[in-house]
């Protein structure tokens, strides 16, 4: 079975349009494992627009299952990182303005620099997952910076299956194939929702986990939470 990790980050998101604590994060997160899921995913930005620095430490308290932490390995994050020792953290290339994440890393260009951070996580005991595209050189310089496992950046092929192109999962099944031969681990995420992600888990050999996070609180707001949770607990079994 494909794990599910939850990304909190919209729940922040409204708790801080507002100010205060409702809707109470810790709780939600506590709620979200109840209700099924495997893991619990948080990607803290240096303007901390949603999820806060803070909530990373008081989620480390609270989060019994996958605790995921994704960011760019900026020299505050990485701090936070090793104090907090989470199971895994997620490396992602992202730019103080982005919106959302939009790109994976090139590991050939930065695969110095990727090796001295994820040796510096995995002596201390943390599991390392980089962000790449779907791209078989790409996952090639991902085995060489030691990592445990990759996340396919999935918006690309969440379009074209809106489209009904289904031929769009060819690139992220090849990955997959290959970096089951470099013994990656894989996840994914990235626009993955209820629509679709039952025929990419199909088709990618020894998907580990999905990390979801806008879709599926998109979703709950019409099903509620924990229907949509075992909604995709069931397309991922």
């Amino acid at each position: 079975m494909t794990k599910l990790s939850v990304n909190i980050n919209k729940i922040a998101t409204l708790r801080n349009a507002r100010g205060g604590n409702v809707p109470d994060l810790l709780k939600v997160a506590k709620d979200i494992e109840t209700f099924g899921a495997q893991g619990i995913t948080i990607h803290p930005r240096p303007d901390e627009r949603h999820i806060r620095y803070q909530d990373a430490y008081d989620l480390k308290s609270i989060v019994t299952t996958e605790f995921n932490i994704e960011g760019n390995p900026m020299d505050n994050f990485t701090k936070m990182v090793l104090e907090i020792k989470p199971t895994q953290v997620t490396l992602v290339p992202d730019a103080v303005d982005a919106i959302t994440s939009n790109a994976g890393w090139d590991t050939v260009k930065h695969k110095d620099y990727l090796k001295e951070i994820i040796s510096e996580f995995k002596r201390n005991g943390i599991r390392t997952s980089i962000f790449v595209n779907s791209n078989l050189k790409i996952i090639e310089g991902a085995a060489e910076t030691g990592t445990d496992r990759i996340e396919l950046y999935t918006e690309e092929f969440a379009d074209q299956y809106a489209l009904g192109n289904k031929e769009a999962i060819k690139p992220y099944t090849e990955c997959a194939i290959l970096a089951n031969k470099l013994n990656l681990g894989i996840n994914a995420g990235h626009d993955l929702s209820l629509d679709n992600i039952e025929f990419f888990k199909n088709n990618i050999p020894n998907l580990l986990e999905v990390s979801i996070g806008h879709a599926l609180i998109s979703e709950a707001l019409y099903d509620g939470l924990e229907n949509v949770i075992a909604g995709y607990l069931k397309k991922l079994a």
